[in-house]
Parts: structure tokens; sequence; C-alpha cells
């Protein structure tokens, strides 16, 4: 399981939290609670992908909050002269945290659950049948929260609809269709 889940899990929570770091920490988290809920899954022949997927979407947010708390904890404090860590430019450089950091921003503005679809059905390639049970809400409901996330993210970005946005609005029930094809 791990073998088969390990990439995929941790490129969602690469993106969803922005940070390389972070994306570790949860992926981590994401298989400890998977193993411990371990007999909650059922012995069918279900996919355990949105499973997985639904875990790490969650361990992602706890992270986000985690992050912005110690933020705040961290600005109330006085301030004491320190030396800057250029390990976190280094780290950043190579992440491209410039592109990441906007993209959060972006996302972070986003309700709890449209961010949470983006990144099932848009970044991860989940069927909304799929995003659906990894969520535990109907389909209806993933289609609706897509479509108010796309809505806001176009005023969000403001850019003319250009064919390299065509990714971003694809159906992922086609694109899985012509994948399969």
């Amino acid at each position: 399981m791990y073998a088969d889940h390990v990439d995929g899990v941790f490129t969602l929570a690469h993106r969803l939290t922005g940070n390389w770091a972070t994306a570790e920490d949860v992926t981590s988290e994401t298989f400890l609670a998977a193993w411990r809920t371990r007999a909650l899954i059922a012995d069918d022949e279900r996919p355990l992908r949105p499973w997985l997927w639904g875990i790490a979407t969650n361990q992602a947010m706890n992270a986000r909050r985690s992050r912005r708390r110690l933020l705040t904890h961290l600005a109330r404090r006085p301030r004491e002269e320190s030396v800057p860590d250029l390990a976190d430019e280094v780290v950043q450089r190579l992440d491209d945290a410039d592109v990441l950091a906007q993209a959060a921003r972006v996302i972070g503005t986003l309700r709890r659950a449209e961010a949470e679809v983006i990144a099932l059905c848009v970044w991860s390639g989940l069927t909304y049948a799929e995003a659906a049970e990894s969520l535990g809400v109907p389909i209806g409901t993933v289609r609706s929260r897509l479509s108010r996330a796309r809505a806001r993210l176009r005023e969000l970005v403001a850019e003319p609809a250009s064919p390299a946005s065509t990714h971003v609005t694809a159906d992922p029930e086609q694109t899985a269709r012509g994948a399969r094809s």
C-alpha cells in the first residue's frame, strides 16, 4: 500500500501546504493514520486512493492550521534580534517557493471545502465519485464545490480564458475516461 501511494500522497500534501518539509510530515502522518484505522476498511475491491487522499487532505489542513496558530503566537511575542537562517532560503529556491506561495495564498482564500475538491479533483485527478467518497459527501456536492472554487479562482487570478487554463477547468470524469481509452 505504501509504495503504491506514497508519491501521490506526498504530491497532494506538497500542493496543499506549499512546503516540502511540511508535506513530508503530512505524508508520514497520513500513513500512520491509515495504519491505525486499517480495521475500518472493508475487505472489498474499492480502491484505497480516495480514502488515503481524504486522510492526507485532513492532515494537510491540520498542518496549515497549526502553522497559522504558530505564526499568530510568534507575532505576539516581543521581537528579538536573530541571525537569519540561510537554509530556509535555499530550500525555498529549490522548491520554487514563490510559485507555491502564490498558489497557497490563492487557495488559502477559498473555503476549506472548496480547497479540498480542487486538491482532489484537479491536482490529484480523482473523479467526482472518488472525491465524493474521500470527503464523505454526495457527488453533486463535489460538483458544486468545484464549480464555486473555479469561479472564485477565476476572480482571484483575473486572467482571460486561454488554452492553458483549460487544464484547470477540465472535467475529471472526462479526463479519467480519456486516460482509460
